[in-house]
């Protein structure tokens, strides 16, 4: 579990139908930082979006712009853990970008299961 103090803040960022070595890109980095004991991860789905090809991606599609939307995975770490992990999202990540950010995490709790 996070505690307060200095973090990082991680973003991945590629497209949900890239494909890695057993499944898509996305499934597999989740797979990972739970493997890893990363404290939790965030996958968000723009609207549209474009990389380094300069084609725009969107929902409402076109010949073939609805493929390769965008897929954000982010999580927050401390920076011990994270440069234990970069690694290995590195050897995992062959097309998208990985982002780090500092952070100050103010407040970490973990409810109850209902």
């Amino acid at each position: 579990m996070l505690v307060p103090g200095p973090a990082k803040r991680i973003t991945i960022h590629l497209n949900e139908d890239i494909c890695s070595r057993s499944d898509y890109l996305g499934h597999e980095i989740l797979a990972l930082l739970l493997q890893q004991g990363v404290a939790g991860a965030t996958v968000l789905r723009p609207e549209a979006g474009f990389g380094a090809h300069h084609r725009i991606h969107t929902q409402e599609g076109g010949i073939d712009t609805d493929q390769h939307m965008p897929l954000r995975i982010e999580f927050i770490d401390t920076e011990e853990n994270i440069k234990a992990l970069l690694p290995l999202l590195q050897e995992l990540v062959t097309d998208g970008v990985i982002e780090a950010q500092d952070t100050m995490v103010l407040h970490a709790a973990v409810g109850t299961e209902r």
